[in-house]
C-alpha cells in the first residue's frame, strides 16, 4: 500500500488524484476512511476562496474535506488508539495535501474519538465539524438553563444540532426554517417555530416577548436575526464576514470549529444515548465528489451529503 485516492480543491471544483499514504507521526493515528461528510466549507475550499477570505496562504491546491469516520488503520507513538478501533475525525486544519475526502487520513489524536456505536459509518462522518460548531456556538451564547435561543436554519445539518444540544442544555429554542419543516424542528425539541416566510424579527417577539436571549445564525440572516434579539442580548456568526454591527449593546461573536476531546466524547454519548440526531441525505463515491457539490451548493438540503472511498 503506497498511493491512495484523495480529493483536492483550489481551482474551482473537486479534483480526484492519487498521492502517497500519510505517515502517522507521535500522537497522531491514520484512519482507513469509511465515509467522509461534505460541507459548505468544501464549497469554498474547492473554489480557491481560502486565500481570498484571508483564511489561508495561496497555495495550488488544498486538501478537501473535514469529517472523517472510519476504522484506525497506523498507530503514532503516544496516540491512545487501537488498530481496528472505529473512530470519528475532525481534519480543522485548512492547508494540508489532502484531508478527510480520501482513502486515508491522519489525524492528531486530540481530533479523533471513539465513534458512536449504534448508528452506521455514514452517519458518524456527519458529526465532527457540525456538532462541534453548534456545541462551541452554545458555549459562546453563555446562555443559562430557562434562557431562551434562537436558531436560524434549524433543519439544517447544524442548525437540527444547536437545537437538539440547547434544548439538552436546558434551554428554550425558538427554531426558524422553511414552514415545511416544522414536524422536524419540533421533533428536534423545539419550542417554538418561525416559518422563513414569516418576519423573523417579528415572529420571534411575538413568541418571546422582548426577544430572544441570543441567537446562532446557521441561515446567515444577520440583521434579521439580530433585531430578533433583546437589548443587551448575544449574536453569534458561524460565517467568516458575515457578522452584524453590535446594535442595542448586543454582544456579537464568530465561532469557528476546533478539536476538542472532552467535546467530542460527550456528543459520541450524547449520540449514543438517542438525544442527537446524526442525518443523512445521500451519498456518492470519490469520484462522484463534483455532483455532491453541486447538489449542496442547490441548497434544500436535510442533513449532510456523504462521500464513500
Amino acid at each position: 500500500m503506497t498511493n491512495m485516492r484523495a480529493l483536492i480543491g483550489g481551482s474551482g471544483s473537486p479534483r480526484l488524484v492519487e498521492v502517497p499514504v500519510p505517515e502517522a507521526g507521535p500522537r497522531q493515528v491514520r484512519i482507513k476512511v469509511g465515509a467522509a461528510g461534505v460541507n459548505p466549507f468544501d464549497l469554498a475550499v474547492a473554489a480557491g476562496k481560502l486565500a481570498e477570505y484571508g483564511l489561508a496562504r495561496p497555495r495550488e491546491s488544498y486538501g478537501l474535506g473535514f469529517d472523517a469516520a472510519g476504522t484506525v488503520n497506523q498507530v503514532g507513538q503516544g496516540a491512545p488508539f487501537e488498530v481496528g478501533e472505529a473512530v470519528i475525525g475532525l481534519a480543522a486544519r485548512l492547508e494540508p495535501a489532502t484531508k478527510a475526502q480520501a482513502e486515508y487520513v491522519v489525524l492528531d489524536a486530540d481530533a479523533v474519538a471513539r465513534a458512536p456505536r449504534n448508528v452506521s459509518v455514514e452517519a458518524a462522518s456527519t458529526l465532527p465539524l457540525n456538532s462541534l460548531t453548534a456545541w462551541q456556538a452554545l458555549d459562546a451564547t453563555g446562555l443559562r438553563p430557562g434562557q431562551t435561543l434562537l436558531v436560524t436554519g434549524a433543519a439544517g445539518a447544524v442548525g437540527g444540532f444547536l437545537v437538539e444540544l440547547g434544548v439538552a442544555r436546558g434551554l428554550r429554542v425558538v427554531a426558524s426554517a422553511g414552514s415545511g419543516d416544522e414536524e422536524l424542528v419540533r421533533g428536534l425539541g423545539a419550542e417554538w417555530f418561525v416559518p422563513r416566510e414569516e418576519d423573523l424579527a417579528t415572529g420571534v417577539r411575538q413568541r418571546v416577548p422582548g426577544g430572544a436571549d441570543a441567537v446562532v445564525d446557521a441561515a446567515i440572516t444577520p440583521q434579521a436575526a439580530l433585531d430578533a434579539v433583546r437589548d443587551g442580548g448575544t449574536f453569534i456568526a458561524l460565517s467568516v464576514g458575515v457578522a452584524p454591527v453590535a446594535l442595542r449593546g448586543t454582544t456579537v461573536k464568530t465561532v469557528f470549529f476546533r478539536s476538542e476531546p472532552a467535546q467530542f466524547a460527550e456528543i459520541v454519548r450524547l449520540v449514543e444515548a438517542g438525544r442527537l440526531t446524526p442525518r443523512v441525505a445521500a451519498t456518492y463515491p470519490l469520484e462522484k465528489a463534483a455532483d455532491a457539490h453541486a447538489r449542496l451548493a442547490a441548497g434544500g438540503l436535510r442533513g449532510r451529503l456523504v462521500l464513500v472511498p
